[in-house]
Parts: structure tokens; C-alpha cells; sequence
């Protein structure tokens, strides 16, 4: 009875066995869901995350490269940067190489200018450089200089040794996608330099800036208004000075912006500054890029 008992018991372990490897050769993997499915689920997700899933295997990766998905994550006037940009960019590019090349600074306007789109949202950034801006005195050595600099994404800012009367004034006129955006002015008071492959600032210009406040202004095309003041302080470090915020309802019509930067108190003088450019980006960055 024994042995049969044994026998018996052999012959159900095989058929156990049997069904295990049957049941594990049918189980489903990431490779068999269908790629409609798989793009589908990409399309929710954020372009970093896109990208990631893109190492999962080759399913994954043929999907994340559909225009659909990447069309979904550029800006609403995307056509509008494309045509901005001139011959800037191939016209045979698919939609995620059209978001890749925009996520990268894109000269325009004789390169005074340059748009891109923040890699995680897509949001669309606009900087315009210190030649962009008309500055009073620019033109005269005595006051303000163009210095060469790697600190800049234009390469160059615009240098105040001394002057009486402040005035720095620009306009743009741009097919912003609908949202609200904030408008900072670049600067930082010192002279940056190399020494010893140390970055040291040079203060010797800097004085008049804690005797009145700099005052900065926004206006736009709908009537939109902000007006804000500060000292300017912390010598040696790039600050981002927030002029005001504004809100675009219609991506369909142009907003034209004018701002500027004053102190115009003559009673005194003021140097030492160093005048990158002026940046516009989506106010969900503000208080990031106040920081900096």
C-alpha cells in the first residue's frame, strides 16, 4: 500500500508541476499591453516621467515617442514659437523633438532675445537681454559699458560704473499661452570675475543704493498695472527683482507689455551695477526664482 500510496503521490506532484508551468508561461508582461493603452497612460503624465518610462522596454519606448502625447504637452501657441523663431528650427521634426529643441534657450530678434519652455510643464519663458532695452546713457563710456561674461545666457550685460538719472525702458509684444506670468528684472551689484579659478565680485563702483529705492513698472496692452520698489543690496549675487505679475486670458491675440526700471532722484549718484536682463515666466516659478 506503500508504494502505491507513493506512486500516486509522484503522479500528482508532476500534474501540479505541469499546471504551474503552464500557468506561468500564459502570465501576462509589460511587453504584451497594447501601445494605444500604454500612450494613452503617458499622456497624463508630466515629460520627465514620459522620458523615464521610456527605459521600461521597447513598447514603452515606441510610445512615448507619439506626436499625440507630445503635441498634448506643447504650449497651445507652439506654432506661433516655431514661426518666431524663423529657420531656427527644421521643419521635419517630430512633435517630441519640436519640445525637446524648445526646451533649450532659442535666440530670436537678432539674438537680444530668447524663449523656451520649462522642461517639467512646458511652461513658456521669455528673456530679453540688456541690448534689447533701451538704457539712458548707454551709448556714453563714462556711464555704462557692455562686459563679456559666461554668467549670461546672452554672453554679455550691461555695466553701470556711475550715473545721476536711472532709466532703463522696454516693450515686448508676444503670443503668450493663457495663464498668469511674472516679470523679473536680473541684476546684481558688483563686478564678477575669475581669479585663480575663483569667482570673485569687485564692489569698487557699487554706492547709492540704499539712499532711495528703485522703482519697477509693468504695463500691458488690456490695461493690466504693477508697480513695485526695493533697495537693491547683497553685492556679488545675481538677484532676480520681481516687478509685478499679469494675466493672459486670450493666447489667440498679442499681449504688448512696456516696463521699466527708475531712480531718477538726482541728488545723488549710483554705480556699481550689473544689468543681465529681464525675464518673464509662468508665476508658479516666482517665489524659485526669487530666491535666486
Amino acid at each position: 500500500m506503500g508504494a502505491g500510496f507513493s506512486t500516486f503521490s509522484t503522479q500528482i506532484n508532476l500534474v501540479t508541476s505541469s499546471s504551474s508551468s503552464s500557468f506561468l508561461s500564459n502570465k501576462t508582461s509589460l511587453g504584451d499591453i497594447p501601445e494605444g493603452c500604454i500612450s494613452s497612460i503617458l499622456t497624463n503624465l508630466d515629460p520627465p516621467d514620459i522620458c523615464k518610462l521610456a527605459k521600461v522596454n521597447r513598447t514603452f519606448r515606441d510610445a512615448s515617442t507619439s506626436d499625440f502625447i507630445w503635441e498634448s504637452k506643447l504650449p497651445s501657441t507652439y506654432q506661433y514659437l516655431i514661426d518666431r523663431l524663423g529657420d531656427g528650427l527644421p521643419s521635419n521634426l517630430s512633435k517630441k523633438d519640436i519640445y525637446t529643441r524648445l526646451c533649450r534657450p532659442n535666440p530670436f530678434d537678432g539674438g537680444t532675445k530668447a524663449i523656451w519652455l520649462e522642461k517639467s510643464t512646458g511652461g513658456v519663458c521669455l528673456s530679453i537681454s540688456a541690448k534689447g532695452l533701451t538704457i539712458t546713457g548707454i551709448d556714453d563710456r563714462r556711464y555704462w559699458n557692455h562686459i563679456p561674461t559666461e554668467e549670461s545666457r546672452f554672453h554679455t550685460v550691461a555695466y553701470l560704473q556711475q550715473i545721476w538719472w536711472l532709466e532703463v525702458d522696454g516693450e515686448i509684444e508676444f503670443h503668450f499661452p493663457a495663464g498668469t506670468y511674472s516679470m523679473f528684472f536680473r541684476l546684481q551689484l558688483g563686478r564678477a570675475s575669475k581669479r585663480l579659478g575663483r569667482r570673485v565680485c569687485n564692489p569698487e563702483h557699487v554706492h547709492g543704493w540704499d539712499v532711495k529705492p528703485v522703482r519697477f513698472q509693468l504695463s500691458t496692452s488690456e490695461g493690466q498695472q504693477a508697480i513695485s520698489q526695493c533697495f537693491l543690496d547683497e553685492p556679488g549675487n545675481w538677484i532676480n527683482y520681481h516687478v509685478g505679475d499679469f494675466v493672459v486670458e486670450n493666447p489667440t491675440v498679442p499681449t504688448k507689455i512696456k516696463f521699466s526700471m527708475i531712480q531718477i532722484d538726482c541728488t545723488h549718484t549710483k554705480g556699481g551695477l550689473c544689468l543681465d536682463s529681464v525675464l518673464i515666466c509662468p508665476s508658479e516659478f516666482r517665489e524659485r526664482l526669487k530666491r535666486f
